[in-house]
Formats: structure tokens, C-alpha cells, sequence
């Protein structure tokens, strides 16, 4: 038993010296001190020994073991060794090249333009407010004077849940919810998501509005005008042209819509324009006596006005987008750009 141990102690020499990776070398360790190793085959061979001899051959069995796990833990050094030398000589790095660096996100260009125009209302006094975007029909529709049979309904296009439950088409519930909470005077803008079934390159079913209204004692149309030209010219500047132009909505009487001097061509005429010169960007008025009777308002005390607009159509002008789409596709080449 002495003869094989020894022999097996040459032959585990061997065969680690001509391993050429870990892998191979730790097979080789597990084949001689496994288990079912080779050491421990000729270890079972002890019982037929007699009592003199068994604690020599067990003396020489331990000392095999500890050289070959001695020259195994060697080998496993040097070829550690070699395979890092290995690697430093092919896979060298080259520090002259810029890092790569890690994208930071940056704000839509429709959440850039809320917060903008919520500047420049809240200088003015405003305050913000907020609704639900599933809305009962009394709140869209009824209370803003558009009862059920009301030709105006045909203009909005709604989702509706059921009868009497709709996906908000504007903003302007949360005029009827605030007034319903609080006595005048108010100065609320609630921007938020609306509704409506439409779909093409300057419309979508789901966009972004900000409603916007006063009530008071003696609030009158000059009052409209004046806050109204001035968040225009905070928004395109000083030297942009502002008109009104007498209009219909069922909330608001009188009601106008207000044009900007095209902010492309200077106001000389363009495709952009239609060669007017003006682009239309909010509509506006009076609030309807109606309205106020939804709200128990007393309109002989008091008189308010209410203004509604587009946040992407106000996107697009300031950014020179000629899509509304590009809002909502997350295309990251255009997004960057913001």
C-alpha cells in the first residue's frame, strides 16, 4: 500500500504540473483526494492489514494527502498568476478615451409649460386646484349650463363611463367643485388631463388644458383682457399682438376667443397662420348668470370671468412643434431636445 500511495503521490504530481486552467486542476484534486478518489480507493485496502502496520500506512496516507494538496494549492497559484499576467497584456485600457456617461432625465416639454404658466398666474394672484378626471355629467356638463339635449354636447366628443359618468372633456368641473366649496372672491387655475374623441397631428384623445377663473364684486371684461394680455406677453413676450374676437361657449357670456400675432412669422403671414398673421390659442368670457345659479351664486352681487386653453397648443408655439403627436410617442431624440 506504501508502493501505491507513493505512486499516486508521483502520478497527482504529474498530472496537476500539466494542468492548464483551474477548471482542469480542480478536476485532477477531486480524482485523487475526493470522496471516491483515488486516496480514498487504496485507503479501504487498511482493513486487511495488521494492527503494526496500520498506523505507518495511515502516517504515509496523511503525508501524501497534505503534498498533494500542497502542490495543488501551487498550481492554483501560479496559473492565478499567469492568467492575470495574461489578461494585463491583452486587455489593456486606453485612458485617453472620454467616459461613458450616465443619461439624465429631464421634465416633458408640456410639464415644462404647465409649470411656466403656473408661474405666471400665481404672480397674479391665482391659486391652483385640482379634480377628478372621471367626472360626474352634472360637473362637465349641466352645471356648466349644457344640459343633456344641448347642442354643444356634439362639440366635445366624450368618453362616457355610463349616463351619468364621463371622462372629464375640460377642466372646467373644477370651476363648479370649487365654487361649490367656497364663497367669492376666487382666483383659481386648475391645469389637468381631459379627454375627447379626436386623433390627428393637432389633436389627441387625451391632452392637457388649464382652466382658469375669477369672481368677485364689479369683476368686468377690461379685467379679463388685462390679466389675460399679461400672462400673453410674460408667456411670448412684450411685443407679441393680442385681439379678441367675439365667440360662443355655452359657460361664458359674453365669450370671445384671443389670438396671438403669429409667433413663426412675425405676424406677416405664413403657412403656420394660414397667412392671417394670427394664431388662436384660448378661449374665454364672462361667466354665464346660469352658472352661477348651479353654484348659488347671487349674480346681481357678483360678476366673474373664466379662460381656458390648450397646454400642448401652447407647447407647440413656443417650441416650434408642428405635431402634437411627438408629445406623446417618447421618441428620447425628442425629448432631449427639452
Amino acid at each position: 500500500m506504501k508502493e501505491k500511495l507513493d505512486a499516486m503521490l508521483v502520478a497527482a504530481n504529474e498530472a496537476m504540473a500539466a494542468a492548464v486552467d483551474e477548471a482542469a486542476l480542480q478536476d485532477i484534486r477531486v480524482s485523487y483526494l475526493g470522496k471516491k478518489g483515488q486516496l480514498t480507493s487504496i485507503m479501504k485496502g487498511m482493513g486487511g492489514l495488521s494492527a503494526e502496520e496500520r498506523p505507518i500506512v495511515g502516517a504515509v496516507a496523511n503525508r501524501v494527502k497534505d503534498q498533494v494538496f500542497e502542490t495543488f494549492e501551487a498550481r492554483l497559484k501560479k496559473l492565478k498568476a499567469e492568467l492575470m499576467t495574461s489578461r494585463l497584456e491583452h486587455e489593456k485600457i486606453d485612458v485617453t478615451l472620454p467616459g461613458r456617461r450616465n443619461d439624465s432625465g429631464t421634465k416633458h416639454p408640456v410639464t415644462l409649460v404647465t409649470e411656466e404658466l403656473i408661474d405666471i398666474f400665481s404672480a397674479l394672484g391665482f391659486c391652483v386646484a385640482e379634480g377628478p378626471e372621471v367626472e360626474q355629467d352634472f360637473y362637465n356638463f349641466e352645471a356648466l349650463n349644457i344640459p343633456k339635449d344641448h347642442p354643444a354636447r356634439d362639440m366635445q366628443d366624450t368618453f362616457y363611463i355610463n349616463d351619468e359618468v364621463v371622462l372629464r372633456t375640460h377642466t372646467s368641473p373644477v370651476q363648479i367643485r370649487s365654487m361649490l366649496k367656497q364663497p367669492p372672491p376666487l382666483r383659481i387655475i386648475a391645469p389637468g388631463t381631459v379627454y375627447r374623441r379626436d386623433s390627428d397631428i393637432t389633436h389627441s384623445p387625451m391632452f392637457h388644458q388649464i382652466e382658469g377663473f375669477m369672481v368677485d364684486e364689479n369683476i368686468t371684461f377690461g379685467d379679463l383682457k388685462g390679466v389675460l394680455t399679461t400672462f400673453i406677453h410674460e408667456c411670448f413676450g412684450k411685443k407679441v399682438g393680442v385681439r379678441f374676437r367675439p365667440s360662443f361657449f355655452p359657460f361664458t357670456e359674453p365669450s370671445a376667443e384671443v389670438d396671438i400675432q403669429c409667433v413663426i412669422c412675425g405676424g406677416k403671414g405664413c403657412r403656420v397662420c394660414g397667412n392671417s398673421g394670427w394664431l388662436e390659442i384660448l378661449g374665454s368670457g364672462m361667466i354665464d348668470p346660469e352658472v352661477f345659479k348651479s353654484v348659488e351664486y347671487d349674480s346681481d352681487c357678483y360678476s366673474g370671468f373664466a379662460f381656458g386653453m390648450g397646454l400642448e397648443r401652447i407647447a407647440m408655439l413656443k417650441y416650434g412643434v408642428n405635431d402634437l403627436r411627438l408629445f406623446f410617442e417618447n421618441d428620447v431624440r425628442f425629448l432631449r431636445q427639452f
